[in-house]
């Protein structure tokens, strides 16, 4: 439905395919766009002391942006990174807040949108405080089962703070 907004709207441009491992934003850079996933898989990641920490992953359906950029209106401190060729459509930042502020529908769907968004940071942060990596899998794949159809093992892996050798074990058994 929101999709069908911002194409009404006029808004959404083209189609735009990301090869593997192109980034759209990088750390330092104002985010001036929201993406709608179309086809394909994306992370949201940062670096600390050279080893990567990925925060969220998102696939066909899904909506991604630098969210603390977009937000404070200040560069972010995340990449955001295609993990498999990926066609997303964008709006402009200033385009989707002006179509917020016109239209009341926009606005409870990204109320609504938000406050998902919280609660899956929630049970995020719940997932990373569990010891037991067979736990935080069955957490995971309990609420996103369509995550393991979209994302490679080796992101799924990083995402659920293990290896991926120990993500290929809790799988086999």
């Amino acid at each position: 439905m929101l999709l069908e907004k911002l194409e009404s709207a006029g808004i959404l441009k083209e189609p735009e395919t990301l090869s593997r491992g192109e980034r759209i934003i990088s750390p330092g850079e104002m985010e001036r766009h929201i993406y709608f996933i179309e086809d394909g898989a994306m992370r949201i990641f940062f670096v600390h002391e050279d080893e990567e920490y990925i925060t969220r992953l998102a696939y066909s359906g899904d909506i991604i942006t630098a969210l603390d950029s977009f937000i404070t209106k200040k560069p972010t401190e995340f990449y955001i990174e295609a993990i498999r060729t990926t066609t997303v459509r964008k709006a402009t930042v200033e385009d989707y807040l002006g179509l917020m502020k016109t239209d009341a529908e926009m606005l409870e769907m990204w109320d609504f949108m938000l406050g998902q968004l919280v609660t899956q940071q929630m049970e995020r942060e719940r997932d990373l405080l569990i010891p037991s990596p067979a736990v935080r899998y069955e957490r995971v794949v309990a609420r996103s089962p369509k995550l393991f159809q979209e994302v490679p093992l080796k992101y799924i892996a990083s995402y659920l703070r293990m290896t991926p050798e120990t993500l290929s074990r809790i799988l086999k058994s």
